[in-house]
């Protein structure tokens, strides 16, 4: 699926550990160009960010190390589009329920999250969520050790919940999250790139 507007579009994907390339393929598959951010010079010609999923302490203290965090912070500030995935959600988390002490987090969304929430017992699990967001067919969500949100701001607004209520995916204006692997979501074979999708169409709001 390609549109003009889209075509134009450069998307970083944050690459210093766990599933970049499941997402630099999902976004060719829109016919966006996925561009791996490794170094605060990446972050010049992109107009928006995915963080992955992976070792969220990992990542950050290799966000700290390369000089991403807050080069990062200030673009987001500014308005910069952020898509946080499983860690990355945790890493855009204003409040987590146990972070290390000194742990880089970027902090910017109004959420509290819950690390490997569903235990040992259902460390990965996949389950079809209702995302109206993304239309009415609901969207197949793989959760690999996955957190969840706990708690949001007013200004957060709710896209999905599991069938108990938790929270699993919210937007905050030019900022979104996931607690699954949409990266990995697939319909009959073939990947469902809804989510890209949707986080492309506010990176093309912001952009103008």
């Amino acid at each position: 699926m390609e549109t003009g507007p889209q075509k134009k579009i450069r998307i970083g994907v944050l690459a210093l550990q766990g599933d970049f390339e499941a997402h630099i393929k999902a976004l060719a598959d829109l016919g966006v160009e996925g561009i791996p951010v490794r170094l605060p010079k990446h972050l010049t010609d992109i107009d928006g960010i995915i963080l992955p999923g992976g070792e969220s302490t990992a990542i950050g203290k290799l966000m700290k190390l390369y000089g991403l965090q807050e080069p990062l912070q200030r673009k987001i500030r500014e308005g910069f589009p952020v898509w946080g995935t499983c860690a990355g959600l945790i890493l855009l988390a204003s409040e987590t329920d146990n972070a290390l002490a000194g742990q880089p987090l970027l902090a910017s969304m109004h959420i509290r999250v819950r690390r490997n929430t569903f235990g040992s017992q259902r460390e990965s699990f996949e389950t079809d969520l209702s995302v109206p967001v993304l239309g009415e067919a609901p969207f197949h969500a793989v959760f690999i050790r996955g957190p969840s949100i706990e708690k949001v701001g007013p200004q957060v607004e709710v896209l999905a919940t599991l069938d108990d209520g938790t929270v699993v995916a919210v937007r905050e204006g030019h900022l979104l999250g996931t607690a699954f692997h949409p990266e990995l979501a697939q319909v009959d074979g073939h990947r469902d790139a809804r989510f890209h999708d949707y986080f492309l169409r506010i990176v093309q709001s912001v952009k103008g």
